[in-house]
């Protein structure tokens, strides 16, 4: 038992309470469906941990057998534990959104109206007899993201959020990376959950539920609007206590809003978690639920476990390879303040090989005194991905020392294409001396071949020089600026922030392509036509710098 687990709420051995099916009045007159549980403390009053999604309240979650926290009836997919948290002074309330479950109404996922259905939510349990009047929020994913929206909206009885993994911006973080749309997730993703509410066990339930037709209004709203900022979170207006809790796996859909969360957040007290491995093993981990319990003990109960006295950034620090936890370390900012911003130059050497294990070029300290050029096809005629190797791909020398990156990356790109667009996918890799990649575990548990990707599509490259820092370009994506042929742009790719040390004899290999490539998964995007038959050149060196930004971070 560490000290910190001593300083917190210790396990009693009162009764449960499970209320089902309870109705949660909203302000427009519907009625939502959700479960309490509850310790049975007779007077005493208790804080609430809630959690709002479209997962089935009912629907029992078996864990696999590694995982720290051992199946029970009252498990749920990517929710807190009751046999867990109530023993320890807390209740649960996990509430069925709109048009999902047991709930009735038009099911809109992540949206203002969510929102304002969660504020509801919040109020209504904090007002309850048994309730101590604190509310916080805990889940992973979709139980995260809910967070960011409804603590913009600021109902007075919240006191404390942890949104566990969770996008933030919806447009930049989930639907369309970098302008181009991330089909593959979401299709499949949203089938899944009509699926489940429609068939099988569920449908007596609630047989409209999930008609929100959203995968249309997705691709309808193709540009950054109004549509997105509603249903995003609102930053400058998140003033609760936060712990944001991302994962370096999470490269396609969550981390950054975690780190965005962390960084932009209005919170005068927030702090910052970035782990690795499966999205739920951490949530659920002895270590992890300590960390939770700590932050909900000093917000929601005042009791000071200490957690706030220490360095607000807790960072796992990945060396390569290994499929169980790094160690964790304490930082006291985000991203680092010692930070070594070093640029890798591009540097073009030979054409386009077919050979997988092929590089075009280094990655170098020093910018070529002539400018280069290097012309790869992006697809077929027919529009089936081309035979062989797309795209080009660089890397740098063997490792002299061990070289830790961690932060926000860059890639500055000169580009041109045939076509009027051209789709860029950025793919970072740890290749040993071996030649082989090093993988890590992925957010589904998978080993994943890569350590972090970056995308744009070239007419969105557009900044907004309001919100782009040196570190981490922030595009506007509310107009096109298509290209001309041949002509050549300047597109600055954001990286999603990652971790890695790469070892001694190791090589940093960054992949540009036209299309999702190794270490995709099921996070892929669509294959816009004007891909077809299109030629793209990227240029390097001369008064055409092309480079990678990197965060490497010095030791203390």
């Amino acid at each position: 038992m560490t000290a910190a687990s001593n300083l917190v709420s210790q396990p009693s051995n009162l009764p449960l309470i499970v209320e089902k099916d309870v109705q949660i009045p909203l302000r427009d007159g519907t009625i939502l469906y959700g479960d309490i549980f509850r310790p049975d403390g007779g007077s005493e009053r208790f804080p609430v941990i809630m959690n709002l999604g479209p997962y089935h309240k009912d629907k029992l979650w078996i864990p696999p057998p590694d995982l720290e926290e051992k199946p029970n009836p009252y498990m749920n997919w990517e929710t807190a534990n009751p046999l867990w948290w109530c023993p320890r002074g807390y209740a649960l309330l996990r509430v069925d959104t709109r048009g999902s479950g047991k709930s009735p109404g038009q099911s809109e996922p992540s949206s203002y109206q969510e929102a304002i259905d969660a504020y509801d939510a919040i109020e209504w349990v904090a007002r309850l007899p048994w309730c101590s009047g604190n509310v916080g929020t805990l889940g992973i994913s979709y139980h995260a993201n809910f967070q960011w929206r409804v603590a913009g909206l600021q109902p007075p009885s919240l006191k404390a959020i942890i949104p566990w993994e969770g996008r933030a911006d919806q447009y930049r973080d989930q639907a369309y990376h970098g302008g181009i749309f991330a089909m593959g997730f979401l299709a499949n993703w949203h089938n899944t959950q009509t699926a489940h509410n429609l068939l099988g066990r569920t449908r007596g339930h609630n047989p409209d539920a999930f008609n929100n037709n959203l995968l249309w209004h997705y691709m309808r709203n193709d540009l950054d609007s109004e549509f997105w900022r509603k249903s995003s979170a609102q930053h400058e207006k998140i003033e609760v206590p936060l712990y944001s809790a991302g994962n370096w796996g999470g490269f396609s859909l969550h981390l950054r809003g975690n780190t965005e969360g962390y960084m932009c957040s209005a919170s005068k007290n927030k702090k910052l978690r970035i782990h690795s491995g499966s999205h739920f093993h951490s949530f659920h981990s002895e270590e992890g639920r300590l960390d939770q319990l700590r932050f909900m003990d000093y917000w929601l109960k005042g009791t000071d476990t200490g957690i706030m006295d220490e360095p607000p950034v807790k960072l796992e620090i990945r060396t390569g390879g290994s499929t169980k936890p790094y160690a964790f370390r304490f930082e006291n900012e985000w991203p680092l303040a010692r930070t070594e911003w070093t640029k890798l130059f591009l540097r073009i050497d030979r054409e386009p090989s077919n050979d997988p294990g092929a590089c075009e070029g280094e990655l170098e300290r020093n910018p070529p005194p002539k400018t280069g050029k290097l012309t790869y096809a992006t697809r077929s005629a027919n529009g089936h991905a081309q035979a062989g190797r797309p795209g080009v791909s660089f890397a740098t020398p063997p490792m002299a020392e061990d070289t830790e990156v961690t932060g926000p990356i860059v890639m500055n790109l000169w580009i041109s294409s045939t076509s009027e667009d051209a789709d860029i996918f950025a793919t970072i890799r740890n290749i040993g001396p071996d030649g082989k990649d090093v993988c890590e575990v992925g957010q589904r548990g998978d080993p994943v071949p890569c350590v972090t990707k970056g995308w744009l599509r070239a007419s969105h490259r557009k900044l907004d020089p309001k919100r782009s820092l040196p570190f981490r370009p922030f595009h506007a994506h509310d107009e096109r600026k298509w290209l001309k042929a041949d002509e050549m742009v300047e597109c600055q790719v954001e990286i999603w922030p990652t971790c890695m040390v790469f070892k001694k004899g190791h090589k940093l290999r960054l992949d540009i392509t036209p299309c999702d490539t190794i270490g995709s998964g099921h996070f892929t995007h669509y294959k816009a036509d004007y891909n077809i038959g299109a030629a793209n050149t990227i240029y390097a060196g001369g008064d055409k710098a092309s480079y990678l930004l990197l965060p490497v971070i010095p030791e203390k």
